[in-house]
């Protein structure tokens, strides 16, 4: 009884949203980031979402800066979060053409010499800029995309997360079922780009590496690196840069085309380098809100 109301309320849920969210993807551009503006005062004067988890982040982060030089990141990091929302939202229904122009590769050829090479891609990404829509790539590529992901609670809004992926020729796998499907289609000799966000902090427990990353020695997650050495992937790095608002772009970074011969966690340190690189260039645009930092040493 009580699992059939929670399914009835989590599709009551979906049923009030989706309208909202069709009607927000339907905006103009400049409609749709005055909506962001509403958005930023309710999220962060009004709300105040996550504050104490992005300003513990920031001074973890940046212990030398004064606590004002902080509060100038953290806004502006609140004000693209916002954004980066309803670009989220925005991609429900954005053509080919808008987000081809909004979205620049700036060396795609870099991608497609590796496919050349007849072996599976895992790709790196961390959760700065807009990482969503890096889902634009498959446009240019032959491999089949996939992206890894946590499924979401609510099922209905899982399958609409499926749906929008599906518009850019791209799949989602859960953590659980990534083994079992790259298996599956290297045997079948299907070649695939991965994408995974290997930014995030798993459980203290399961962690087989801790690693350097802004100040803090962590747990970082090793599965590309792992999965990469057991299915003999190319591995490479996208580096997104925001260039304006609702303008982004991506460079391809080249980390092994052997990996085997890399010693252990030499490409998750190096992954976790060039996300700091990033991050110091430009830190308003990583996503603070995110429990990076629930375990140090």
């Amino acid at each position: 009884m009580f699992a059939q109301t929670s399914a009835l309320m989590q599709y009551f849920v979906y049923l009030l949203a989706y309208p909202l969210l069709w009607c927000i993807s339907r905006l103009p551009f400049p409609l749709l980031y005055l909506v962001s503006d509403v958005v930023f005062v309710l999220l962060y004067y009004v709300i105040g979402y996550r504050k104490k988890t992005v300003r513990g982040n920031l001074k973890l982060a940046f212990p030398d800066w004064s606590e004002k030089e902080r509060l100038v990141i953290e806004r502006k990091s609140y004000r693209h979060l916002c954004d980066m929302f309803l670009e989220m939202i925005k991609t429900l229904s954005i053509s080919e053409k808008e987000i081809k122009k909004r979205f620049q590769f700036t060396n795609i050829e870099t991608y497609q010499a590796l496919e050349r090479e007849n072996k599976s891609v895992a790709m790196m990404v961390a959760h700065y800029a807009s990482y969503e829509w890096a889902i634009s790539m498959n446009y240019y590529v032959n491999f089949k995309g996939y992206a890894i992901y946590k499924r979401i609670a609510n099922p209905y809004f899982d399958k609409l997360v499926h749906d929008i992926r599906s518009r850019f020729q791209a799949y989602l796998i859960t953590t659980k079922d990534t083994i079992p499907m790259i298996h599956e289609n290297e045997k079948a000799g299907i070649r695939g780009v991965y994408g995974f966000a290997s930014d995030q902090s798993p459980k203290a427990s399961r962690a087989y590496h801790w690693g350097s990353f802004m100040n803090a020695t962590t747990p970082v997650h090793t599965g590309a690196e792992m999965l990469s050495k057991k299915f003999d992937m190319n591995v490479i790095f996208l580096k997104v840069k925001k260039v304006k608002r609702g303008h982004y772009e991506a460079t391809f970074e080249v980390l092994s085309t052997d990996v085997k011969n890399v010693p252990d966690y030499q490409i998750t340190d190096e992954f976790l380098k060039r996300v700091e690189q990033q991050i110091n260039e430009a830190p308003e645009f990583y996503l603070w809100t995110h429990k990076r930092w629930k375990h140090v040493k």
